[in-house]
């Protein structure tokens, strides 16, 4: 951990975790270690992206053939009915994608020695191990470190060689019993389990094959254990080690069909380098260059950053605790993510009975997590969120012929990694209807490219499929002549006076304008350009109902619910910019009085904070700060610093952890390819601070201080752009950028922290 003189980056505690959420975690995108446990019987929970337990529901897990319908279902809608949509499906029952679950745990049981009692768990729990007990984990390794008295434990997962690597010391010699242990809660009573032990040269190499109850899948766990001195003996299934200075352990899962060659997998383990620092430096060289890409430094006191973090979690308006889970995000999100992006629980889980599966939940906490990724310099993450839509445009093709009768793709609600079909709907979250999926995911890989300055053109063909679907999909008008989209459906709530699926939702609004014109600009000599450009104009404006908010629904009649978690309708707010106070105050106004009339249904984490991204792009710093406060105020984060989806540490989840870094960077700092707002929305409470690092859509990276009164900008342009810089006066300026000269921004006069949030109230266009 970093010197208390500056943001810490790592964090601590004084208790060993009895509790699985408040372990610490490891990560590199495929394989995710999660360590808690005392210090007599530590406990590596070992994941992999890949493990979804088998779903048996075989042609069910295809989208429904329900294109050969639409048409009568789009009469009834446009005619006035407004529960038709109720029964648009192939009688199906509802079903979940497959769950997300742990492997196992490798088990290493000490003797037994002095310890102390338990605890309540928000500590971290307490479980013994004496006074010279401590735990921590280091942000820029990725190495999570126990020791007491006279041993030390350490884990990470290499980003190198894709292997766990766990290494326990105790001079003069450590004694350990070693195992593989599938009996995770929830974990299947039906498993068929395996376990397999063998003395290699360097010790031992134990194995683990579980098979699934349902079909013919498997996984298989191989970890080499590699004793320095001392005696290792077997005793199937453990490995006994005793009076080993140090061992070290290397661990992979695989899940497969049929069965895993182990003998094969162990000879891999043993070409690797056998020497812990020898592993770590070729980990570390991948891991630490970008997790050091960003800082933020919110002036701190020295002594609450020297806290553990559960007595953080304590006080949260201290800007330690800010600066700590700032860090913290951006670590869980970069080591979540590699083969696909972080899932609802980013890569961990010590329980095979995830919420909602585990899975990948795409009409919100996706975007939602993977929001920072552009401005907070994580190419990583933007690649493994274009790895998966890459791998599952097949499916989202099935899914716009079979259920619209259309070319081009439709994106599904949920997935699990395997499938990208629309399977998962019911009447009350009717899904496979929802239309919008496509531009909204491919929204976050657009901001790279802008922020790069080149197009990736794997996203340039995706782009060209949905516009292709809405040229099939939108071919119903009004009276006025506008193109209508029909069935339409605002996630995932309904209107007051009407069933879940009916006209005009306003996301689907905003995501057939972006999706059309984005695609225009990515194929700017194609034929098809001015035809999209076209279709894109005729799409009706956004409404504005009788309390002066935006409307969730642009159709006449239909009435809001206000009292709802998801925030789709202001989609054109954030992440578009569609909407903006500087260029349509009008509609800027009507989304604000919007989010003043929304609710906070169950007090989800993700629907907090995405009120909050929202909030900062409309320069409201006081409500920004009290949806961030609402998480930090409600017990949303265990000691592990990973979160919760309710308060009071309800429901291990990732949405709040990795969605903060991009709050707090909003409120700081926006872009777009052609204007930085610097200081939009401040909240009072962080008066001073630093962010370095930071990447916008015009190409440059900025360094930004401030303090009352006074801020400084250094933009440090990688191409030459004309851009509008605008300030929390609301003052606007024209600047020029060169690519490769620094640009200072340095005067009190643009920062003015007591401006009215609102300087474009009240203005129409």
């Amino acid at each position: 951990m970093t010197a208390v003189n500056g943001p810490v980056h790592g964090t601590w505690e004084p208790h060993p975790a009895t509790r699985w959420e408040d372990g610490f975690l490891s990560g590199n995108g495929h394989h995710g270690a999660l360590v808690f446990g005392d210090p007599n019987a530590e406990r590596v929970v070992v994941t992999h992206h890949t493990l979804v337990r088998p779903s048996g529901n075989g042609p069910h897990r295809r989208p429904p053939r329900l294109a050969a319908e639409l048409p009568g279902l789009q009469d009834r809608l446009l005619a006035g009915d407004r529960t038709a949509a109720e029964g648009f499906t192939d009688g199906r029952p509802h079903q979940w994608v497959q769950p997300f679950h742990p492997a196992f745990q490798v088990s290493l049981v000490r003797p037994a020695a002095e310890g102390g009692d338990g605890g309540d768990g928000h500590d971290g729990g307490d479980g013994g191990g004496g006074g010279d007990y401590r735990r921590d984990i280091d942000f820029t390794t990725g190495v999570v470190r126990a020791a007491g008295a006279g041993w030390t434990s350490r884990v990470f997962v290499s980003r190198a060689d894709d292997v766990i690597v766990q290494h326990v010391t105790a001079p003069p010699g450590v004694t350990l019993d070693i195992s593989l242990d599938h009996r995770l809660p929830g974990a299947p009573a039906a498993l068929a389990v395996g376990h397999g032990a063998i003395v290699t040269p360097e010790g031992a190499l134990l194995s683990l094959r579980a098979r699934y109850p349902e079909g013919d899948r498997a996984f298989t766990g191989v970890t080499l254990v590699v004793a320095t001195g001392g005696r290792t003996a077997l005793a199937a299934p453990r490995v006994h080690v005793e009076g080993a200075p140090s061992v070290l352990l290397l661990t992979r899962v695989r899940r497969h069909t049929g069965e895993l060659d182990v003998t094969a997998e162990g000879r891999a383990l043993r070409d690797l380098p056998l020497d812990y620092d020898a592993l770590l430096d070729r980990h570390a060289a991948l891991h630490r260059p970008a997790y050091e890409r960003v800082t933020l430094d919110l002036a701190a006191d020295p002594a609450e950053r020297a806290l553990p973090g559960s007595e953080l979690l304590k006080r949260p308006r201290d800007p330690a605790l800010l600066e700590r889970l700032f860090a913290a995000g951006r670590y869980h999100l970069l080591s979540s993510s590699g083969l696909f992006p972080p899932r609802l629980t980013g890569l961990w889980t010590g329980d095979w009975n995830t919420a909602w599966s585990g899975a990948f939940t795409n009409d919100a906490n996706l975007n939602l997590q993977t929001a920072s990724a552009a401005a907070a310099h994580l190419p990583e993450v933007t690649e493994a969120h274009a790895a998966l839509i890459q791998s599952q445009l097949p499916d989202w093709r099935d899914n716009a012929r079979a259920v619209f009768g259309a070319r081009g793709v439709v994106a599904p609600a949920h997935t699990d990694g395997e499938s990208g079909h629309s399977y998962h709907f019911s009447r009350e979250y009717p899904l496979h209807l929802w239309t919008a999926g496509a531009d909204w995911l491919l929204g976050p890989l657009v901001d790279h490219d802008e922020t790069h300055g080149v197009r990736d053109p794997r996203t340039a063909a995706a782009l060209a499929e949905v516009a292709l679907f809405y040229e099939d999909f939108l071919t119903r008008t009004d009276d006025d002549g506008r193109l209508v989209v029909v069935p339409s459906y605002s996630p995932e709530n309904r209107p007051a006076d009407a069933s879940w699926v009916t006209v005009n939702a306003a996301m689907d609004l905003s995501a057939a304008r972006h999706a059309l014109r984005t695609a225009a600009d990515y194929h700017p000599d194609a034929p098809d350009a001015d035809r999209w450009r076209a279709l894109a104009d005729r799409l009706p404006p956004h409404r504005i109902n009788e309390d002066g908010a935006l409307a969730e629904w642009a159709w006449p009649g239909l009435a809001d619910s206000y009292d709802h978690r998801h925030l789709s309708h202001l989609y054109g707010v954030w992440p578009l910019e569609e909407i903006t106070p500087y260029d349509t105050p009008g509609l800027a106004a009507a989304a604000h009085r919007a989010l003043e009339l929304r609710g906070a249904e169950n007090d989800s984490a993700h629907g907090h904070l995405h009120h909050a991204l929202i909030a900062a792009r409309l320069r409201d710093a006081g409500r920004l700060a009290h949806a961030l406060g609402q998480v930090l105020d409600g017990d949303f984060f265990h000691a592990s610093l990973m979160s919760a989806h309710y308060p009071n540490r309800d429901v291990y989840n990732a949405d709040a952890a990795h969605t903060l870094p991009a709050v707090l960077i909003e409120a700081l700092l926006q872009s777009t390819p052609h204007r930085l707002v610097l200081l939009p929305a401040l909240p009072p409470s962080l008066p001073a601070g630093r962010l370095t690092g930071v990447r916008t859509r015009f190409g440059a990276e900025v360094e930004l201080t401030w303090a009352p009164g006074r801020a400084t900008a250094v933009l440090k342009p990688a191409r030459t752009v004309r851009i509008e810089v605008r300030t929390s006066s609301g003052d606007a300026e024209s600047i020029d950028l060169v690519a490769g000269e620094d640009h200072v921004l340095s005067t009190g006069t643009w920062y003015s922290p007591h401006i009215s949030p609102h300087p474009w109230k009240g203005h129409h266009g």
